[in-house]
């Protein structure tokens, strides 16, 4: 688990989520790939270093017409760029694959947190933080981890680049005399000074130019999110966009998401822009700088081509290393962005499981008593609004109980409170031990994948037979669909909603539950077929006890209890017992 202090500094969290994995069950590996990754990066700069004193001895054979001395450091230079080459080869290499390490280990712990005790159920009701956790999940963890991972490296590389050529560029500098109104001023390390005070203006400007990035790119992420999931929404729901003939006002709803996309772009252009301005014209300036300055001593004949030639070198280096911020600035604002968005979503999942902690509401126990009990329940929407009076119930095992009442009377909420995934309210639930359930809602859930893992949900694709799969979809009335169980579609359109809720049967046919919970699972049947599929569990399944929520269908006759949700005197609804007709 992720842990992130609530009460910690922005930097201190961005710490705690950065160092998690290096102390994690996988850290020998981690540590392993970056020692190699650093040990092999110190190698390309030790090359850079080679190949810019190999700079002054071609230069100066060139200057000396040493036709000899130019093909040796021509050798010379293949064997360095090939031993920079291989160094640069596996340094990619060994990168990525630290990347993709932590990337898993991060996306599993972000997964498991999530999951755990329902947070995510909690989040999205009582925290507006959390938009698109599929994107912070998927996206953000992987910029997180990519540019992170370049932002850090790449720090090292020059840091380590600017200890090496800092050096070096002294020493070639020489001590450079200026006259200025008669008094003449010795520079000593002219070049290296000059390499700093081009750097130090560079990266404030760039600093100055740039830092309205960050809160323009995590606006983006969120609009460019919003954007996306409302795609995804219109392909879940075709048929019922399509019936409703609401194609302009999808298009109305896509082309306002995709107006703050254009206007959060157009934001970013205008600032980018003015960063390139910047930048632009600083790489350019930064070639003719170090001859400006060495120019006097060579043209003074302190120095030859080759060491001109190798303090440019020098310089770019010193300059590049001193600059990293600015050519970086970028990269680290989307980086900062997405983990700014990773730490609210951390944030978000700890504050849901303190809220439960603190403020459980409905409470549910397990017991060794056969029955499920309702103890004084009350449930209430988000808002505090009540929606269940005091309640107390007790369901029999092996029973077959019917709850009726109209939309919004909480028949739904009743069932999710007793799956322990509705906390608004108070009372208490007490569940056998174990609590063999099974859920079927109104509109039942079909994972990606082929048919036998829709119908095996969820449980897994192999977990029965191909027999027993066939059995159970010959018996709900879909013996038509036994010959596509290896079939892949998206099975939430492709199947017709009566054909959906015959497949919920199926589950429980195969699953055979010892508690299973209808929630208005035959309302798109017919009542012939609803008979039909009662008719099917109460043959199949004699011990399985079944508790039911229906509108006004008339399924009183496959029940041995019927309630029903009246309006109550508190603003609520009243569970109140009436006769199997």
């Amino acid at each position: 688990m992720i842990t992130l202090t609530l009460q910690s500094s922005p930097v201190h969290r961005l710490w705690l989520l950065a160092r998690a994995y290096w102390w994690s069950e996988d850290k020998r590996a981690a540590r392993v790939l970056l020692l190699t990754i650093v040990v092999l990066s110190l190698g390309m700069v030790y090359m850079n270093v080679q190949i810019n004193r190999w700079q002054n001895a071609f230069f100066s054979a060139l200057q000396a017409r040493d036709e000899r001395m130019l093909y040796v450091q021509l050798l010379r230079f293949l064997l360095l760029a090939g031993a920079w080459v291989v160094m640069s080869v596996y340094t990619q290499y060994f990168t990525q694959l630290l990347q993709i390490r932590w990337r898993r280990w991060l996306t599993e712990r972000y997964l498991n947190d999530w999951l755990a005790d329902r947070a995510y159920s909690r989040m999205q009701f009582a925290l507006q933080e959390t938009d698109n956790p599929d994107q912070r999940i998927s996206e953000d963890l992987r910029a997180f981890v990519e540019q992170g991972t370049a932002l850090s490296l790449g720090l090292l590389n020059a840091s380590v680049t600017l200890i090496s050529f800092i050096g070096i560029l002294w020493t070639l500098s020489g001590t450079l005399s200026v006259t200025l109104g008669g008094v003449t001023f010795s520079i000593p390390g002219s070049v290296v000074w000059a390499a700093l005070a081009y750097a130090l203006a560079g990266n404030w400007l760039t600093h100055v130019i740039g830092r309205a990035l960050v809160p323009l790119n995590v606006e983006r992420e969120h609009v460019e999110a919003d954007f996306r999931y409302g795609l995804v929404r219109f392909r879940e729901n075709l048929n019922e966009i399509a019936l409703y003939r609401g194609e302009q006002g999808e298009l109305n709803g896509f082309a306002g998401r995709f107006a703050r996309i254009f206007t959060n772009w157009l934001a970013i252009m205008r600032r980018q822009k003015r960063l390139t301005w910047f930048t632009a014209s600083y790489g350019q300036l930064s070639v003719v700088v170090p001859f400006a300055v060495a120019a006097p001593r060579f043209f003074s004949g302190a120095i030859g081509l080759g060491d001109l030639m190798q303090t440019a070198g020098a310089f770019g280096f010193v300059r590049d290393s001193l600059s990293w911020f600015i050519s970086a600035y970028v990269t680290f604002a989307a980086w900062k962005a997405a983990a700014e968005r990773l730490v609210t979503f951390q944030q978000a999942i700890e504050s849901a499981k303190a809220q439960q902690r603190l403020t459980p509401g409905v409470q549910t126990r397990d017991h060794v008593d056969g029955d499920l009990e309702l103890d004084q329940l009350e449930l209430d929407m988000p808002d505090g609004a009540p929606l269940l009076e005091s309640t107390s119930l007790n369901i029999a095992a092996g029973s077959r109980q019917l709850i009726q009442g109209p939309s919004g009377a909480g028949k739904s909420t009743l069932l999710r409170a007793i799956a322990g995934i509705w906390p608004f309210g108070r009372g208490v639930i007490r569940r056998p031990f174990p609590f063999d359930a099974l859920f079927a809602p109104q509109r039942p859930y079909f994972p990606l994948g082929a048919l036998r893992y829709a119908v095996t949900y969820p449980a897994a694709a192999d977990a029965f037979s191909d027999a027993q799969i066939r059995d159970v979809l010959s018996a709900v009335g879909l013996a038509h669909l036994s010959a596509r169980l290896d079939e892949t579609a998206n099975w939430s359109t492709e199947l017709s909603g009566a054909d959906q809720q015959r497949i919920a049967f199926a589950r429980a046919l195969l699953h055979r539950p010892r508690w299973l919970f209808l929630d208005e699972a035959t309302s798109d049947l017919d009542e012939r077929a609803r008979g039909a599929l009662y008719t099917l569990l109460a043959r199949r399944l004699p011990d399985t006890a079944v508790l039911s929520t229906a509108g006004s269908e008339a399924l009183s006759d496959y029940h041995t209890q019927t309630w029903e949700l009246q309006q109550g005197s508190r603003g609520g609804y009243k569970l109140s017992p009436h006769p199997t007709r």
